[in-house]
């Protein structure tokens, strides 16, 4: 009987470093990083485990950087990632001495931990055909579509996925831990070397900003890069919108080839950015790849893809006709990296869809629907996708998450009382910022665009309430917008991190309100009345 533990990787801390940090003996680099006080004989001939930079996560024989961030500094923590059997520090600090171990002082400690990533799992993206998947909106629908195209119905795996949603190489997969769009360089590279030992051969990553400003990506060599498109977001990490547009445009740079979307207003910038050879879809301009005739009905949509070559009919079961964007994308991708489009469109039309992002939940006795949407431009296609649906009202339960950028919050109130007949204002991971604050940035928005609180719009600081409260109100025909949370398992509050399931949440809302109806021998109505409801 054979162990079916996998070995503990292991590499030689002096050959670690000089591979990641250019730090050769006697402990200095050409770029400044250097062992202070060390030469090759002082430091130990250790075998590293892995990297870490959350001192809680650190594993015996594992190097720790301490990385100084806006609220903690991690040589806080060095005597705890030495106790759990740090073997080497890295960090920026040059005051620090009389370590157990040695310490490594570098320029950049978020870039020296994604060339330490790199470096330890052996450059794992150099042995795999690896696509990124960047922009404002769609590229959760977008990187799965893609992976979905590649990777067929094979038993085998033929292509891993790495974004907001989920996890996955080949066909299993399981959701994100974190509510990163992009996860850390240590997880991006351990998620690619996986996929490599598994015998991948396509890896599709969603990229964001944050990832690419914040050095997460720095090391991953991407073969091909599709962009989606842009609209202001994340302004308050980045600072405006052209710097946000230059950090989405230095992915596609980062890669040897690109697919872009040539109706945006911003194309020129990305196509300036281009490497390589570009590939470029649209629905209404001219472009390589084209969506025409697109029709929209109760469980998907139809459209005619047009090629310079050809013209064949596609089927996609997603709703919105933002989505047929996302397709155009995907297939334009699956097709530069060999799938043949007969191959691509039987796939596309048997896509399973996405967990949260236009999700339905119910369609009696009203229709439910979770999605993702979170920015003020995502929440009106949202909206905008379902008004046609609706026979009756159309409702949205919605808040704003904290520690992100709090011009949003306005936007997304406006947005919802633009789109909605009535809008519930909860909780969305408020996490250190005051609920009370955010929920009044969002009524103050929807004020101005015209909104009346009672009226057009409520508050219900708790999410469960909040649903249960739409619900109560949503009555026969019309449709229930759960937006913001999607596909997320947690929900972040101030006091701390409890589980969640949105699409869950709904269905226990709806079964106890048809157990309410039972025993009250009718079905469940607003109250009389009432304008809002």
């Amino acid at each position: 009987m054979t162990d079916a533990t996998p070995p503990v990787r292991t590499v030689r801390l002096a050959e670690l470093l000089a591979d990641a940090l250019g730090v050769s003996f006697p402990g200095i680099s050409a770029s400044g990083n250097e062992i202070p006080g060390n030469d090759a004989a002082d430091l130990p001939d250790l075998r590293v485990t892995g990297i870490a930079q959350d001192s809680t996560r650190v594993r015996p024989g594992n190097v720790f950087v301490a990385r100084v961030g806006q609220r903690r500094d991690g040589h806080d923590f060095l005597p705890d990632a030495i106790a759990r059997g740090a073997v080497c520090v890295v960090g920026t600090r040059s005051d620090v001495t009389g370590l157990a171990v040695p310490y490594v002082r570098v320029g950049d400690d978020r870039l020296a931990t994604s060339a330490l990533a790199a470096a330890f799992h052996g450059h794992p993206s150099r042995d795999l055909i690896v696509v990124g998947v960047t922009g404002t909106d769609g590229k959760t629908t977008t990187a799965s579509l893609l992976h979905h195209l590649l990777q067929g119905d094979e038993a085998r795996p033929r292509a891993s996925l790495l974004s907001t949603a989920m996890e996955r190489i080949g066909a299993e997969g399981h959701p994100p831990e974190l509510h990163f769009t992009t996860p850390e360089a240590t997880e991006v590279h351990a998620h690619l070397a996986a996929a490599r030992d598994a015998g991948v051969r396509w890896a599709v990553v969603e990229a964001s900003s944050h990832a690419a400003s914040l050095q997460r990506l720095a090391h991953v060599e991407f073969d091909l890069m599709a962009w989606t498109n842009l609209t202001p977001e994340h302004l308050d990490h980045h600072g405006s919108l052209e710097a946000y547009r230059d950090a989405k445009a230095g992915l596609v740079r980062q890669a040897a080839g690109a697919v872009l979307n040539r109706d945006d207003p911003h194309f020129a910038a990305f196509a300036d950015a281009a490497v390589g050879r570009v590939t470029t879809y649209a629905l209404d301009a001219a472009a390589d790849l084209r969506a025409e005739d697109v029709v929209a009905g109760p469980e998907g949509l139809g459209f005619d893809l047009v090629t310079r070559e050809e013209r064949r009919r596609a089927e996609l079961p997603l709703i919105g006709r933002f989505n047929v964007a996302n397709a155009l994308a995907a297939l334009a991708t699956a097709h530069r990296l060999g799938v043949p489009w007969e191959t691509a469109l039987e796939r596309l039309a048997g896509f399973a869809g996405v967990p949260g992002r236009m999700q339905l939940v119910a369609t009696e006795p009203v229709t439910v629907v979770v999605d993702f949407a979170h920015t003020p431009a995502g929440l009106e296609k949202a909206l905008a996708t379902l008004r046609p649906r609706a026979g009756g009202r159309l409702l949205v339960v919605l808040g704003a998450p904290g520690e992100r950028d709090p011009r949003n919050r306005a936007g997304l109130g406006a947005a919802a009382a633009r789109g909605a007949d009535l809008a519930i204002f909860t909780e969305d991971d408020a996490r250190s910022e005051s609920l009370e604050a955010i929920l009044a940035a969002l009524a103050d928005g929807a004020r101005a665009a015209g909104g009346v609180e009672g009226r057009t719009f409520r508050v219900q600081p708790d999410r469960r309430g909040a649903i249960a409260l739409a619900l109560g109100l949503a009555r026969p025909g019309d449709v229930v917008l759960l937006a913001g949370k999607g596909h997320e398992r947690t929900l972040e509050r101030g006091d701390g991190t409890v589980p969640w399931d949105e699409a869950a949440e709904a269905r226990a809302a709806l079964a106890a309100l048809a157990a309410l109806a039972l025993r009250a021998g009718g079905a469940p109505e607003g109250p009389p009345g009432d304008a809002g409801a």
